[in-house]
């Protein structure tokens, strides 16, 4: 089993910024994909940004221009730099990876957007 460690979620004023981390137990060039996904009480996971080994980053229309992923392979982790945060990006962020025949899911961090 892959345990992901999602981490750097709290509290942030509207245009504010934080930085997410994910870390993983080994190499992230095992993985097909890496990515975030935000889920709101009631809703759908939705993905958020996905940097796959190889290929673009992809990243949902809402959060172009506003949230950068990137990693350290040195370290291990992945991360999801968000700016310009908004109400609307208030959720749980999930850090999520992917292998041929399996997917894994960090424990959630909570984002709050909030005056």
């Amino acid at each position: 089993q892959v345990q992901l460690v999602a981490s750097g979620g709290g509290l942030v004023q509207p245009g504010g910024s934080l930085r997410l981390s994910c870390a993983f137990p080994h190499s992230i060039f095992s993985f097909i994909t890496m990515g975030w996904y935000r889920q709101a009480p009631g809703k759908e996971r939705e993905l958020v940004a996905v940097y796959p080994n190889t290929g673009s980053r992809i990243y949902a229309d809402s959060v172009k221009g506003r949230f950068l992923i990137s990693r350290d392979n040195a370290k291990n982790t992945v991360y999801l730099q968000m700016n310009s945060l908004q109400p609307e990006d208030t959720t749980v962020y999930y850090c999520n990876a992917r292998q041929i025949e399996s997917i894994y899911w960090g424990q959630g961090t909570q984002v709050t957007v909030s005056s």
